[in-house]
């Protein structure tokens, strides 16, 4: 996404339970979790065609690994900080995009899509690894 969206001050004026930055990771999470996927994201304004659809799942274990990787241990901090206690937290939030038409869905997703996939505490923690491109970083 990477650009201003006055709509998610709308969204964010009638639930204000998570700040504009966490919408943005959110997108960036979606676009990280479909390449991982090998689903290409459409060119902006298209609707995304069936193939390019990812699960509540999919999106939220996307979100996962694309917030271990930018943030590292601190990802269940930066999460508290978004107010984002659970993964069904992230539900929500796409929800709220579909319902202004940020996002979309198909028929079949719900927001128990997003419930319970993993435990946000242990998750976040004990499935960080320190990979070699981790290291190098740090010896520089």
């Amino acid at each position: 996404m990477g650009s201003y969206h006055p709509k998610i001050h709308e969204i964010i004026k009638k639930d204000p339970r998570f700040p504009y930055e966490a919408y943005e990771f959110l997108f960036q999470s979606l676009a990280f979790t479909q390449k991982m996927l090998g689903k290409i994201k459409p060119p902006e304004g298209q609707e995304p065609a069936t193939e390019h659809h990812v699960s509540g799942r999919q999106l939220v274990e996307g979100i996962k690994r694309f917030a271990l990787d930018e943030f590292g241990l601190m990802a269940r901090c930066v999460f508290n900080q978004w107010g984002i206690k659970k993964t069904g937290d992230f539900g929500a939030m796409v929800f709220n995009l579909v319902e202004i038409g940020l996002m979309s869905k198909t028929e079949n997703d719900s927001m128990e899509d997003f419930e319970d996939i993993f435990d946000m505490d242990n998750g976040l923690m004990n499935d960080y690894v320190i990979s070699p491109k981790h290291e190098n970083e740090k010896s520089r």
